[in-house]
């Protein structure tokens, strides 16, 4: 039986959608974990400096392919270029130096994206449509992460200088770094929490979401999980999509297909969620054109 390594920066909590939508693509490319197939899970939990690793000694054990996201993706890249790996990421993995390019990838990686940095404006104007009162907003990043922490930022100033907007950026990598990142946001008085795409934040959604109302912070971030959990919005690329392209190809590499022939998917899907009853507490009132539009209430 062959086995998928599955590589990941976070954490099982909160990624349950994820990693169904994994199962399902390979599911639909012929693979139904269990019977077919056997997938060995490496989890990080939002430490990064273990990834390498967890890396390792998947590559010890000659998994058939290695399903990884950001910054994961790039460490088991690092360990092997014999065994194929598939990527999910939020960045351009050309920039990232994943692949040489989309259509062509190249070497013994493929994979998938989901919008990240192409949204990350759109963020900026929903927290200023939220709040339009605001003239401050914070940023909150993930400083160990640079890859997609630092182009997500230059993005979401630029739209915020558009705006007449001061961002002031936030960092934090640890839970007792998100604890000091809302007592330094109170006291710099933003009217809005911009919250980047990060697998740390995703691991920590129910800990954001808890902490927005706490501390009673309007806030907006890139998916469901942390609206479900309590979070006011969500705005961003689907994972899930992202996920799903990904199981697909790591099928097809076990039926032989090669990850250089593979060109690189991308997910288009772009889903907006909104908690009503948070905005209730918040005392917000949400413009009927956003709930309009949104994928998903949540009352």
């Amino acid at each position: 039986m062959p086995v998928i390594g599955f590589l990941n920066s976070a954490s099982p909590d909160g990624y349950t959608p994820m990693v169904s939508a994994f199962r399902q693509g390979l599911k639909e490319a012929g693979y139904v974990e269990g019977q077919n197939v056997s997938i060995e899970y490496r989890w990080a939990n939002g430490q990064y400096d273990r990834l390498t690793a967890l890396a390792d000694d998947l590559v010890r054990r000659q998994v058939s392919v290695i399903a990884a996201n950001t910054p994961a993706n790039l460490v088991a890249k690092a360990a092997t270029s014999t065994i194929p790996i598939v990527f999910t990421t939020g960045s351009d993995p050309v920039q990232l130096g994943l692949v040489s390019s989309l259509n062509r990838p190249g070497g013994n990686i493929t994979g998938a994206t989901q919008l990240t940095l192409e949204v990350a404006p759109k963020r900026m104007e929903l927290a200023h449509q939220l709040v339009p009162t605001a003239t401050v907003i914070a940023l909150l990043v993930n400083p160990t992460n640079p890859a997609q922490a630092e182009p997500v930022t230059k993005a979401s100033q630029a739209a915020a200088e558009t705006l007449g907007l001061h961002v002031n950026v936030l960092h934090a990598s640890t839970e007792a770094e998100l604890d000091e990142a809302f007592t330094t946001f109170l006291q710099m008085r933003a009217g809005a929490l911009v919250i980047t795409p990060d697998t740390f934040f995703d691991s920590h959604a129910e800990l954001l979401a808890a902490l927005t109302l706490r501390h009673l912070v309007p806030a907006i971030y890139q998916f469901r999980q942390f609206v479900a959990a309590g979070g006011l919005i969500s705005y961003g690329g689907s994972i899930t999509d992202s996920y799903h392209l990904a199981g697909v190809y790591a099928g097809r590499i076990l039926k032989g297909d090669k990850p250089a022939d593979l060109p690189v998917q991308e997910s288009n899907k772009v889903e907006l969620f909104i908690n009503l009853k948070s905005a209730k507490t918040l005392g917000l009132a949400i413009p009927l054109s956003l709930l309009g539009r949104a994928d998903e209430v949540i009352e």
